[in-house]
């Protein structure tokens, strides 16, 4: 509740407590009095020209588990005390859904402050209501805060709350590094993805690296590197004599089976040669050849009757290490030679169409950045074109080109080695907050590596945003995240979970849409009959939730942000408007679902603006 006046501001604060009844015992209330508080600074917040960010309930967190400085926003007392704390996202949090009023658009008003949260009535017997008591029950306030974005696009929450940039401390580390990896510049390897790399980004794993991914029966591996070999990094100009590199890039069609070979196209690194090309008869019937991407047609696959199998015999053949010739006279004397470097874009995806598991990967994606950080990857259109300044994959509805995207990997390759390490990454570098804990030993009592994090999350964490927590959890469904938040807890500093069946009850969440897609429209909202069950079980969770927390576990709930749905569908009309223009098509020759306005582009402004909102409530379990 509010502390002071009516309008729960004394002295410039709003504390936030729990809504509990507490026992006027003198044990107790010399307990209370050394409990951890969280306070608004209203005088803070009413300077601000914007709601609180994401990133700064990211840096929140830090401070509290690790070692970001006091956040000017807010006032906790007692932080030291706070042994662990959970992080939920709930997207769908809306501000009707809590009785809140809407946010105050006079300018008189103040629209970043806390909302006192009004406690919901009592339903009769019988009576559903279409809140989440738990809420109003636990936390006296709601903190407006807005999503990350620029004008007509809202960006990723999930990846702001979970990268941020790298302290000073860390900068330099960083920097010290890269100069000792100057010697190494002219040399590929340096690039080489590491196995913690290829297992965060779902490559096939090659058994003698780990065993860790089953192959199916036809998957194969390229022979294991001869250790005299590659066991350290050749000198400073040697590699470009010593290691092959093949930069690679294949084209897929859907069959009955799913997405499967239909072409494949390797360039020699040195020489610049095309080594091979083929297309690729798939074993199903095709439904889709998928030609605006793949550039493959009915009419080039008719005549070809090369399987898969064969092509991925003779990869297999070029990517093992050559084999010395038994005639030489030096032979037992020279180092045996290296298996060759592959070199692709997303690389894991070629990879997998041709089912071979190879240990020595270079990939663009991973070696340049995007410019909004982790985990975020850069498009090669959008690499060749920056750092290449030339554009790739203009054909339109003709399809990509194998060869041209191949080339495109040399060249982001060599203007890398030119530049050396430093070069295609923003000046702003960007790590995930669980590397800055595991480096922090402020709040678990030890040293580096002593505060314990998890991430609990529909899909597959390990692959994004947990890939550095200490445990990631994947699950199918809210129940599920429950399970393992309860799991989680008692063993870690630092938990996440995200709740999304509510989200998806309202139809925030639908299939990403192909250039081909009608514009997504938004939906009607779901029914009170439809909705309540989904509140109802949200609020049980989280009161199952909040009762097995330890004490002194600070909670941080936030929804992230607002309905998206008509920021989506105007940004889809304007894409599908560009795409029209960029074929040759005039605004005259377009029909009036595809026609793009100054008033729409106004639209569109406002719907990401009230996309970007959201809530933030913050307290600890006494």
């Amino acid at each position: 509740m509010a502390d002071g006046d009516e309008n729960g501001e004394s002295g410039g604060w709003t504390k936030v407590e729990k809504r509990k009844r507490k026992k006027a015992t003198k044990n107790e209330t010399k307990l209370d009095s050394a409990q951890p508080l969280f306070m608004y600074s209203n005088k803070e917040i009413v300077k601000r020209n914007n709601a609180i960010g994401i990133e700064e309930i990211r840096d929140l967190c830090l401070h509290i588990i690790a070692d970001a400085p006091v956040p000017n926003w807010l006032l906790i007392t007692n932080t030291s005390l706070i042994q662990r704390i959970v992080v939920l996202l709930i997207p769908g949090l809306t501000p009707d859904l809590l009785s809140l009023p809407p946010l105050p658009t006079s300018a008189t008003s103040n629209p970043n402050l806390p909302l006192s949260i009004p406690l919901p009535p009592l339903p009769t017997e019988g009576q559903t209501t279409n809140s989440v008591p738990f809420i109003a029950a636990t936390f006296s306030h709601a903190c407006p805060t807005r999503a990350p974005g620029d004008k007509t696009r809202m960006h990723s929450v999930l990846s702001t709350f979970f990268q941020g940039p790298i302290s000073g401390e860390e900068k330099k580390r960083r920097m010290t590094q890269r100069l000792h990896t100057e010697i190494l510049k002219d040399s590929p390897a340096q690039y080489l993805l590491t196995l913690e790399q290829m297992v965060e980004n779902e490559y096939p794993i090659p058994l003698y690296m780990a065993d860790i991914f089953q192959k199916p029966q036809d998957w194969v591996e390229t022979p294991e590197p001869q250790k005299q070999a590659e066991a350290s990094l050749p000198s400073k100009g040697t590699m470009r004599l010593q290691q092959t590199i093949y930069a690679i890039d294949c084209e897929m069609c859907l069959t009955e089976d799913g997405k499967e070979l239909t072409r494949v196209c390797i360039v020699d690194y040195h020489s610049g040669i095309v080594v091979y090309d083929q297309l690729v008869k798939p074993k199903k019937p095709v439904l889709d050849y998928l030609t605006r991407w793949s550039g493959i047609t009915a009419e080039a696959l008719a005549p070809v009757t090369t399987t898969h199998a064969q092509v991925q015999a003779h990869v297999l053949r070029l990517l093992s290490p050559p084999t010395p010739n038994p005639f030489s006279t030096t032979k037992g004397t020279e180092p045996a030679p290296p298996t060759p470097i592959l070199l692709g874009h997303s690389l894991e995806s070629d990879l997998n169409a041709l089912k071979i598991c190879h240990p020595l990967c270079i990939d663009t994606a991973l070696m340049y950045h995007h410019p909004r950080g982790r985990p975020l990857k850069p498009g090669l259109a959008w690499l060749t074109k920056k750092w290449c300044g030339r554009e790739i994959q203009t054909r339109g509805e003709g399809g990509h080109n194998p060869e041209e995207d191949a080339r495109a990997c040399l060249d982001l390759l060599k203007k890398k080695l030119e530049g050396g390490p430093g070069f295609g990454e923003f000046k702003i570098d960007y790590e995930s907050i669980f590397e800055r804990m595991a480096r922090a030993s402020r709040r678990a009592g030890g040293g580096p590596g002593s505060i314990k994090t998890c991430v609990v999350d529909h899909g597959n964490p390990n692959v994004m945003h947990g890939s550095k927590a200490n445990t990631a959890i994947g699950c199918k469904t809210d129940a599920d995240v429950l399970e393992g938040l309860l799991g989680a807890i008692p063993s870690h500093h630092f938990v996440f979970g995200r709740f999304m069946a509510l989200a998806d009850t309202l139809g925030w969440t639908t299939p990403r849409a192909t250039p081909d897609s009608p514009p997504p429209q938004p939906g009607p909202p779901p029914s009170p009959e439809a909705l309540s069950p989904i509140l109802s079980t949200l609020n049980e969770q989280l009161k199952t939730l909040h009762a097995a927390l330890p004490p002194r576990t600070a909670i941080v709930i936030f929804s992230g942000h607002s309905d998206p749905r008509k920021m989506a569908s105007l940004n889809a009309r304007k894409a599908a408007f560009e795409n029209a223009i960029r074929s040759g098509k005039t605004s005259e020759e377009l029909g009036p679902e595809l026609k793009w306005s100054a008033g729409d582009g106004r639209d569109l402004e406002e719907a990401v603006e009230l996309a970007r909102r959201g809530l933030l409530f913050l307290g600890v379990k006494q």
